[in-house]
């Protein structure tokens, strides 16, 4: 065993709280140790804020010794798996009971049973999360490492500590968790390892749509290169099982001299592209779904060369279906149906004789998500010609140009009717309806198109002008 007290500096949040745990687990003559992530990112350098405790004997029973001594008043307890979590300050303690677990062939649930210290060990992920220290004050800061975790974590491997196939049959999350920690780490799956994923690929089906969310949210917003995990994911096969419509934008078509760039592997570019740019959940989700629909869209126009028209149009049916299947928020599915429709649309702005008006609708059209949208389309650009990189940008810098002059003609950044509804009502003697929304919108329009400026007096003016026309079409339109 060796000493690892440097990697917990005296006034350290976490060493003070190991500090308080060791004097009741002494006080109450319990066996207790720190497992797993806190150490292994300690000796990474890494912040954490979970801290896992197990003890010998009964881990629920300590807990609630471990509240009453720190004055925590909330212990959620997993009394069938002998576990609790106590919530305190800006951390999270997992307290459980050393245990063996056996699994059933179609559940990811234990049965759980009383074990030592090596049994919970062995049972764990990986090699580098089955590191072990005594919070006993006789022993305390002595490395345990019975699976050569230390080593692995020194030479940036990912390995079980038994049987792989064995492990991520058992718990097949597992294998997402090592191709997330791969990813998260900049580590290296061991082949045998890697290999048995490939192996049992099919388990994942048995591990609830949470769960792998879960994990692929970590993949998508590590620090370091996203794709490197929907690479792995890609080459071991669960990529196909788990995202089929991401696995179908795969390979390159060709036709004479006309070939297309492979769409998955330019989406992985974006995808990092962005990742440099914003640490937004959203943005990297969007990046990672915005030519969705490009595999379906894919057409051949001779003398032109290969099209996607539309994919845009179809893009957001499939992203609702996909957050749907992931069980992701509302605000992120409608958050990334609106950037896949317009992300073509910036790069259209760019051609010459294009109107205000366009980019006033645009404008209006992405609210509030105008900076996202140009970080997505700067991340786009993935050719290997600097040239033509270049010449998108250049493009980029005229449109950026072009939208704040008209933002800071119009103040259109948070655009509505200056005439409201009830005002509406009164000169129309209308009741609340879908008729006012019908006014509205023609009002708008108008000073979307530039016929009015965006003022109320010119609102209220367009309307009286045209009252009679608006009437004749409410009535057609809405009786």
């Amino acid at each position: 065993m060796s000493d690892i007290k440097s990697l917990f500096p005296e006034n350290d949040q976490i060493t003070k709280i190991i500090t308080k745990i060791s004097k009741i687990a002494d006080k109450t003559k319990t066996e207790t140790y720190l497992v797993g992530g806190v150490i292994r990112d300690r000796l990474l350098g890494r912040d954490t804020t979970d801290i896992d405790i197990t003890v010998i004997g009964s881990g629920i029973e300590f807990a609630e010794q471990l509240a009453a001594h720190l004055d925590i008043k909330r212990v959620v307890k997993y009394e069938k798996f002998g576990t609790a979590l106590l919530p305190y300050n800006n951390f999270t303690i997992e307290v459980a009971t050393a245990r063996s677990e056996k699994y059933e062939d179609d559940s990811r649930k234990p049965e759980v049973e009383i074990g030592n210290l090596e049994d919970d060990l062995k049972r764990r992920d990986f090699t580098i999360n089955a590191l072990a220290m005594p919070l006993n004050s006789g022993n305390m800061y002595q490395l345990i490492d019975f699976y050569n975790g230390l080593q692995d974590l020194n030479n940036g491997i990912i390995k079980t500590p038994l049987d792989p196939i064995e492990t991520f049959s058992e718990d097949p999350l597992r294998m997402l968790r090592a191709i997330r920690f791969a990813t998260q780490l900049g580590f290296y799956i061991d082949d045998l390892t890697f290999h048995s994923i490939s192996e049992v690929k099919e388990r994942i089906k048995i591990i609830s749509q949470e769960r792998i969310t879960e994990e692929l949210v970590k993949i998508i917003m590590t620090r370091r290169k996203p794709s490197q995990g929907f690479y792995l994911l890609d080459k071991c096969g669960l990529l196909e099982i788990i995202l089929p419509d991401i696995d179908k934008m795969k390979g390159v078509d060709q036709k004479g001299e006309y070939h297309h760039k492979d769409v998955f592997y330019h989406t992985m570019q974006v995808l990092d592209n962005v990742a440099e740019e914003s640490r937004s959940f959203k943005l990297r989700f969007t990046a990672l779904v915005h030519d969705i629909a490009k595999p379906q869209t894919k057409e051949f126009v001779k003398g032109k060369g290969w099209t996607f028209h539309g994919h845009e149009l179809l893009g957001p049916e499939m992203i609702k279906r996909l957050c749907k299947q992931m069980k992701l928020p509302n605000k992120v599915r409608d958050y990334a149906i609106k950037l896949t429709r317009l992300h073509l649309r910036p790069i259209a702005l760019a051609k010459e004789g294009v109107t205000d008006s366009a980019v006033r609708r645009l404008l209006v059209e992405i609210e509030d998500d105008l900076d996202d949208l140009m970080i997505l389309c700067k991340a786009d650009i993935t050719s290997s010609n600097p040239d033509r990189v270049q010449r998108y940008l250049n493009n980029f810098k005229r449109v950026e140009k072009r939208i704040e002059e008209v933002k800071e003609r119009d103040k259109l950044r948070k655009f509505q009717s200056p005439v409201r509804g009830d005002e509406i009502m009164d000169y129309f003697d209308l009741d609340p309806g879908p008729a006012i929304g019908y006014i509205k919108s023609k009002i708008e329009n108008a000073i979307l198109d530039g016929d009015i400026p965006n003022d109320h007096q010119a609102a209220y003016q367009y309307m009286v002008k045209h009252a009679d026309d608006f009437r004749e079409k409410i009535i057609k339109k809405f009786k």
